[in-house]
Order: C-alpha cells, then structure tokens, then sequence
C-alpha cells in the first residue's frame, strides 16, 4: 500500500511549494518556470484561460500584468502518496486595485528524473 504523508516528503514539497508561492508573488518567471514541467502535457487552468503545454503557459506568464502580486495563502494542504506524487490546495487572498479577491488553487505535483515538478495547476476565484 502507497504510504500517505511521509513527513520527510511532505516537508519537501512544502517547501517546495513556498518557493513557488515567492516566485509568483515576485513575478520570478526563471523559479516558476523551473518549477513547472517542461512538457506539452502540462497544464494550467487559471481564473480566465486554459493552458496546455510548457510554452502557453510561458506566453501567459510573459504576457499577464505584474502588478499587485502579493497574496495571503491559508489552508495550505500538502498531500503526499508515496515518495513520488503529491497534491497541494491551498485557500488565497489577493488585492488587485484595492479590491480584495478570495481565490482557491490546486496543484499536483510529480517527482521526475529532473525532480519535483508541477504537472498540473488550477486557479480560480470566488465569492462567499
């Protein structure tokens, strides 16, 4: 049976992921695209657009405003099954243009030969 939560490697990904979430905050797109699988399978589903593959992903990031980044995250969950696969969700708070935007994202991650890596992602924002 697949171990759930192996403390050493949800550890890994958590920090992992926080590396991630100051490259996002930062606009660091070299961090965020390392993080990323490099793969046309990829995937990122955001709050506007659907984007398969390495390279749309790239164009969005290059493309998308750089302002009010910043973000509060709560209900950071990291699951890990086994040594090689592990989900993060997580709840966020982001304030474009003095409005306050509660938003949810979800991530898996996959441990490759190159290492962890983001196979797929999904953003979106709600109301209350």
């Amino acid at each position: 049976m697949t171990q759930l939560n192996d403390p050493a490697i949800v550890a890994e990904v958590t920090d992992l992921y926080m590396k991630y979430e100051k490259a996002l905050c930062e606009n660091d797109m070299a961090v965020l695209d390392a993080l990323f699988w490099d793969s046309p399978h990829v995937l990122r589903f955001g709050a506007t657009e659907n984007l398969y593959g390495i390279d749309a992903i790239r164009t969005f990031r290059q493309n998308r405003p750089t302002r009010d980044l910043a973000r509060e995250i709560s209900h950071l969950q990291v699951i890990t099954f086994g040594s090689d696969t592990a989900s993060v969700t997580l709840e966020f708070c982001r304030t474009i243009e003095g409005i306050p935007r509660l938003g949810r994202q979800s991530q898996l991650w996959r441990k490759l030969p190159e290492g962890w890596k983001i196979v797929s992602a999904h953003v979106s924002y709600y109301n209350p």
